[in-house]
């Protein structure tokens, strides 16, 4: 049986995302949250669970990614750019990109990879890495900014500086969306890959940060 797209399960559990009226979904934020909690505990662990104290923040990303327009005005959101998703390491970033991901299962948003994968990828097989990331996929480069340089045959490279101006090419001419988590702040980023990189991710992403008080949930 083919459920519609507003109505998942997990198990023998069933979840109403949304209700349908006049060819309009509604979403059902309470709803979601219960879902999220029931697919984490399948994805992370057992013990997995929602903080409160991240309720407002993951109420802005679930109206990005479920294109809810009146609500990404309400929060300054631009529903064209991409997601810089920031926090503290072990805040949840990317669990919650994760979990972002199911909540449209039959459209592909992204697909999430490790910047330091990118990496050591180029180190491997060069400067075509560059090329293969600045394609037309909607990707998320998870810990952004905490990779190491690239290297190859001697050549050292800021890979993902390199790869976030072809992203940038891709926004501006195709409107293909790029994400990112990271631990980094404005300054630390600028300081990472320089002003120009920083500038066009300004440009190309929603900056979406986690409360400054925002726990370690490894711990």
């Amino acid at each position: 049986m083919n459920l519609p797209v507003h109505i998942l399960t997990e198990g023998a559990q069933t979840f109403q995302l949304a209700k349908l009226k006049e060819n309009r979904l509604t979403y059902d934020f309470d709803q979601i949250w219960a879902y999220f909690e029931c697919k984490g505990k399948l994805l992370f662990h057992e013990n997995f669970k929602l903080h409160k104290t991240d309720k407002d923040l993951l109420l802005k990303l679930c109206a990005y990614f479920l294109n809810d327009h009146q609500l990404c005005k309400q929060f300054n959101i631009d529903p064209n750019k991409g997601i810089l998703l920031t926090g503290p390491v072990g805040c949840g970033k990317t669990s919650f990109m994760k979990l972002l991901s199911t909540i449209t299962p039959k459209k592909k948003t992204f697909d999430l990879i490790p910047a330091r994968n990118i990496t050591f990828e180029f180190s491997n097989q060069g400067f075509s890495v560059i090329e293969k990331y600045g394609n037309y996929k909607s990707l998320c480069f998870d810990d952004l900014g905490v990779e190491p340089n690239g290297r190859h045959f001697g050549a050292e490279c800021n890979v993902m500086g390199e790869v976030l101006l072809s992203r940038y090419d891709l926004f501006v001419n195709h409107k293909v969306k790029t994400h990112a988590t990271t631990n980094l702040n404005a300054q630390e980023l600028e300081n990472r890959y320089g002003n120009r990189v920083r500038s066009r991710m300004r440009e190309m992403m929603n900056l979406i940060p986690f409360g400054s008080s925002s726990s370690d949930k490894r711990k």
